[in-house]
């Protein structure tokens, strides 16, 4: 079970909900729901109540980025936990062919790559019965050929 500390401004959320404040909606010029911000803040409880209330977890910006690249840039494991949790869509690629799972290696956050590398495996597993190798303790080169060629077409 996830635990979050949630000690948010005295009234915070009150106000958003007074305010009528909507989980999806309508994005900023650069098409960044709520959902976008809370996870690229690391904001996990403002993340938590979004997608509870029924958030597009899968919407992608104007750089074609999803909530979990967001999170993947900033190392928050706790939103990137909350996302996977909720079946966000791990593999969908940005405009630059990225995934999270990209984006947490090159920023520099081994500990969300590898977490995001055991979730892509377990559910190719499931889906295949293919196994993966261990390669969940070494990093990975985004400039290595031999890393170009396995990466998967988005």
């Amino acid at each position: 079970m996830l635990l979050l500390n949630c000690n948010l401004e005295e009234g915070g959320l009150k106000n958003l909900l007074e305010t009528g404040a909507s989980v999806n909606a309508p994005p900023d010029p650069l098409e960044q729901s709520p959902v976008h911000l809370a996870a690229g803040c690391g904001l996990a409880c403002f993340l938590l109540w979004q997608l509870q209330t029924g958030a597009d977890l899968n919407q992608q910006d104007v750089l074609g980025e999803t909530p979990l690249h967001k999170a993947a840039k900033v190392g928050s494991l706790e939103c990137l936990s909350l996302l996977v949790a909720s079946d966000a869509q791990i593999g969908l690629c940005n405009k630059n062919g990225q995934t999270a799972e990209d984006l947490a290696w090159s920023c520099g956050f081994p500990e969300c790559a590898r977490y995001l590398t055991t979730i892509k495996c377990m559910q190719t597993t499931e889906s295949s019965g293919d196994l993966c190798a261990p390669v969940l303790r070494q990093k990975r080169s985004l400039t290595s050929v031999e890393n170009r060629a396995l990466k998967r077409k988005c």
